[in-house]
Parts: structure tokens; C-alpha cells; sequence
């Protein structure tokens, strides 16, 4: 079989470096998408590390012309993408009475307008090949979280979203699920604590008190999900969100 070609936003690091090389680790050739172009050399480097084509793209996923265009690059270098991971993301935590309108707004852009422009411009690609993957990074904070209103909103509508697309999708041979990740250990989060002036270790340690498994997400954790929804033998599985928390949602 021909390699499928994937996207995979916010893959210059953390989370969404994992699923790039988990992919590139199931065949395929990976494009890297993020907010700088050149911080995606290094995600690049190990998908080639794998003997897979790797390809970094520098793109504002909140912009349409940027999407658009990022799209097309990596259709013209590595061939039509057929899956796609919206895992791009960024985190303004404040409480309600201190977050300001643009606190909100970049939130709610990243995330959604960035999952619905890169789905939109992938989309097209899938239904020609009739088949195409989706999976769309949600998290537990949609169930609701202080100091994150903004972010809470933009995750759960990141499930709608998924499950609209799935029943829109389905009968292209196209499939969308959701992966929701609990506290997960990355640079994001040490960002969190550093800011917050909380030492890290702590954090965790705190955090991973009400985890049932006793231990914190580790980025691979929420590749291999991501890997599953991926698989060629995952087609009768769609519209579904798998937290991935150590434990159960309610």
C-alpha cells in the first residue's frame, strides 16, 4: 500500500510531536504544521529518523489563507493528505472576572476555527480517495474546569464538531473521533506551573492524587490512542471521544 500522508498541527512539540512520530512509526509520511516553521525541524528530523518523509510547515491555523496554503504545500510534497490530527492549542487560564475578550477570542480561534479550516481544506483530498481519518484533540476540561472558560468551551465544541463531521463524512469512507486527554506531562503544562509560581513536581504530584492509575499522561499515551482512530482497521468506529485520563469522566 501507498504510505498515507498525514497532518498532524502543533507537532513541533509535546503532544503533537508524539502522534507525528507514532504515525510516522505506522507507515506513514508525517507533514509537521506549527506556528513556526523552523521549530518544526526538529519532528521532521525523527519521522526521517523512522525512514518516513517528514515535512514542516510554518502556519497560523486560525488564518484561512495560511491553512489554505499549508495544504496545498504538503499536498504538492507528500501527496493528499488523507489523515488529519487538530491538535493545535494554546491556554489563556484566568477566571471569568479577570479574562478579557481577546483572552477568550485566541482561545476559541486556535482551537476551533483551526480544526474547522484544516478539516474543511483536507476534506476534499479524502472524498477523492474515498477514505480519510480524522481525530480531533479534545480534553477533559471540556466537563468544565476553573480558570479555563475559555478553554472548557473550546474543547467541548471541539466534540460537536467532531461528531457533526462524522455524520456528515461517514458515507465518503471518512471517519472522525475525538481523543480527550486528562493531565498530561509536557512543556505546556511546566509552562502552566512556572507562571502559576507552583513547583512542578508538586503539581504532579497533586494532580496524579485523583488520577485512579496513580501516575500522570505521558504524550505517547494520547499518540497511541490517536493511532488506534489512525488504523486502517478502525473504519467502523467513528464519532466517538476516548478520554484518555487514567480513570473515568463523568
Amino acid at each position: 500500500m501507498t504510505a498515507r500522508v498525514a497532518i498532524v498541527t502543533g507537532a513541533a512539540r509535546g503532544i503533537g510531536a508524539a502522534i507525528a512520530l507514532r504515525l510516522a512509526q505506522d507507515g506513514c509520511d508525517v507533514a509537521v504544521v506549527d506556528l513556526d516553521e523552523a521549530s518544526c525541524g526538529e519532528t521532521v528530523a525523527a519521522i526521517h529518523a523512522l525512514g518516513r518523509r517528514g515535512y514542516g510547515v510554518g502556519a497560523d491555523v486560525s488564518d484561512e489563507a495560511m491553512v489554505n496554503s499549508a495544504v496545498a504545500r504538503i499536498s504538492s510534497e507528500l501527496g493528499d493528505p488523507s489523515i488529519l490530527v487538530n491538535n493545535a492549542g494554546i491556554l489563556r487560564n484566568k477566571t471569568l472576572a479577570n479574562m478579557t475578550l481577546d483572552d477568550w477570542q485566541i482561545v476559541l480561534n486556535v482551537h476551533l476555527n483551526g480544526a474547522f479550516l484544516m478539516t474543511r481544506a483536507c476534506q476534499p483530498f479524502m472524498r477523492s480517495a474515498q477514505w480519510g481519518r480524522i481525530v480531533n484533540i479534545s480534553s477533559i476540561a471540556a466537563v468544565g474546569f476553573i480558570g479555563q472558560a475559555n478553554y472548557a468551551a473550546a474543547k467541548a465544541g471541539m466534540v460537536g464538531f467532531t461528531k457533526t463531521i462524522a455524520l456528515e463524512l461517514g458515507r465518503h469512507g471518512i471517519t472522525a473521533n475525538a481523543v480527550a486527554p486528562g493531565f498530561t506531562v509536557t512543556e505546556m503544562t511546566r509552562a502552566v506551573a512556572e507562571r502559576d509560581g507552583v513547583d512542578f513536581d508538586e503539581m504532579v504530584t497533586s494532580m496524579t492524587r485523583d488520577i485512579p492509575v496513580r501516575r500522570p499522561g505521558a504524550p505517547d499515551d494520547i499518540a497511541n490512542a490517536v493511532s488506534f482512530f489512525t488504523d486502517e482497521r478502525a473504519g467502523f468506529v467513528s464519532g466517538q471521544v476516548l478520554y484518555v485520563a487514567g480513570g473515568p469522566i463523568d
